[in-house]
């Protein structure tokens, strides 16, 4: 179907004959009616007929119309919907995460964004750092929200937030509770921590290993972090952990830290993307909001 002609006829019907459509288009009048009567031959239906000067719609135009009106509200809707994404008005932005940011950043983070930007959808899927990183390559999610050490991945573009330290932590009536002592002594614990794909779980193996130690005993397992500080909270075993995640139970004597001679590490938070790839503009202002707000974290 020729959509100019449609517009014209559409443009007619709306300012009430050819001279205002005419106007309202910057059309030569002559123009809209040879558009108008060329529009009628090849759809092969009569759309108006004269009475005195005056054009009215015939049945079949007046059915038409109510297709064009629709489709030229549909395209409008469009139009405002493109500026509002050019904005970062209006999207879905999908998020992989791993349970440290999840848990512990997202959440306010997403809500500060989504109460100035209302209709941006937002979707987060929280997983372990194998599973974040290979959802970013295989185009399901825009960003990944990563905690853990510092690797690298191909085709990964990462933008740092922000370092917290690997705290071990066990209950406070645990006879290493507040003390500090070698790392044998510490890995000859029990440990909670998450399934085999975590990246701490698999920085506790390769400290061990650096330091010719057995591997760790792991006698319990959970999928989720708040798992695994809840069963050292009710006075079973040791975890490696981000201090993000317990300081405020240490502080509050909920949790004791260990300290460990000689062992200081850091954990890595982050936003990644796929490299060379720009992202939506509401994926741009979450990430600027995200980055904002890690840099409020470490002023205060």
């Amino acid at each position: 179907m020729n959509l100019h002609g449609l517009r014209l006829f559409h443009a007619i019907v709306r300012y009430g004959g050819v001279t205002r459509a005419a106007e309202e288009l910057n059309i030569s009048q002559p123009a809209v009616s040879s558009q108008v009567k060329k529009f009628e031959r090849e759809l092969n239906i009569q759309l108006f007929v004269s009475e005195g000067r005056r054009l009215v719609l015939t049945d079949a135009g007046t059915q038409l119309i109510s297709y064009a009106e629709r489709l030229f509200m549909l395209e409008q809707e469009v139009e405002h919907f493109v500026e509002d994404f050019r904005a970062g008005k209006k999207g879905m932005i999908r998020i992989t995460a791993t349970y440290l940011p999840a848990n512990f950043l997202l959440p306010a983070w997403i809500a500060r964004f989504k109460q100035m930007h209302e209709e941006v959808e937002v979707v987060v899927n929280t997983t372990n750092t194998r599973m974040a990183f290979d959802q970013l390559l295989r185009y399901e999610a825009e960003i990944a929200v990563y905690g853990g050490s510092g690797i690298t991945h191909d085709g990964v573009h990462w933008d740092e937030l922000f370092e917290d330290e690997m705290w071990f932590v066990v209950h406070p009536e645990h006879p290493y509770a507040g003390r500090e002592i070698e790392l044998k002594d510490m890995m000859a614990e029990p440990f909670i921590m998450r399934e085999e794909g975590s990246v701490t779980r698999d920085r506790l193996v390769s400290l061990c290993t650096t330091n010719n130690l057995p591997a760790p005993r792991i006698a319990l397992q959970f999928n989720g972090l708040n798992e695994t500080i809840s069963a050292v909270k009710a006075g079973y075993g040791a975890n490696f952990i981000s201090s993000l995640v317990v300081k405020e139970d240490v502080r509050e004597g909920r949790l004791a830290r260990v300290f460990v001679q000689h062992i200081q590490l850091k954990n890595i938070l982050a936003v990644c993307t796929r490299a060379g790839e720009v992202l939506s503009p509401a994926a741009r202002k979450l990430v600027d909001l995200m980055k904002q707000e890690a840099s409020n974290m470490q002023s205060n």
